[in-house]
């Protein structure tokens, strides 16, 4: 069970880079798998039809409305809070590019071929698995250091330029976004409690196995 004991901070890797654009064969490889891990984590999340993520309750609610796809919806989600980035005067990184097309083409790719589930418990079981896939992955591309996503670029420049505290600025951005996606019409249920409480552990179990696996 020590192996699997949470990190609380984000370990230094043989991979990780020193700068956003600082790439590396190895360190795009791990980047993209991760971010590709992501999206079909978080697709799982969506196909165990008990509800989802924050974000992914936004990105189901406006799928619905404007008849797109899950995959385009978050793709045109990213792209506006990227805009958002501008008055905050943050910079993007080559992981913050490729988090916005690889995670929707991802989550494309496993809306189409995850099938749907209409069980409760075997969709519990999915929900767990996409849960604890995008906390692995959440580790894998977090560990390249090059660069944040959209969304938690948008989290850190509020922060940055209100001094509002990180944890309080969070809460206030997903609470908004499932608030609105909830109104859209995206799907909440147990699925989005489980992910709520759950993704901080796991992503910060996978960070303490990849901190133990890479410093020996």
């Amino acid at each position: 069970m020590e192996f699997l004991r949470p990190h609380r901070t984000v370990p230094v890797t043989s991979w990780t880079a020193q700068s956003r654009w600082d790439l590396s064969f190895l360190r795009v490889l791990i980047l993209f798998f991760g971010l590709f891990l992501f999206g079909i984590g978080d697709a799982f999340v969506i196909q165990s039809n008990i509800g989802n993520g924050p974000w992914s309750v936004l990105a189901q609610g406006i799928s619905r409305n404007l008849n797109i796809s899950m995959g385009w919806s978050t793709f045109g989600i990213s792209a506006l809070v990227l805009l958002a980035w501008i008055p905050l005067r943050e910079k993007p990184g080559f992981g913050t590019i490729s988090n916005m097309v690889i995670i929707a083409s991802a989550i494309e790719v496993g809306v189409l071929t995850i099938p749907l589930q209409t069980n409760y418990a075997t969709g519990v079981v999915f929900a767990l698995i996409g849960i604890g896939m995008v906390g692995t992955a959440s580790a894998l591309y977090i560990t390249c250091g090059l660069g944040s996503g959209p969304r938690d670029g948008l989290m850190t420049g509020i922060h940055l330029r209100t001094g509002i505290r990180v944890g309080r600025v969070r809460l206030a951005i997903e609470s908004s976004v499932f608030a609105l996606g909830w109104i859209l019409g995206g799907t909440v249920g147990l699925g989005t409690l489980l992910f709520a409480g759950l993704i901080g552990q796991s992503v910060a179990v996978a960070l303490g196995v990849v901190s133990r696996l890479t410093s020996k």
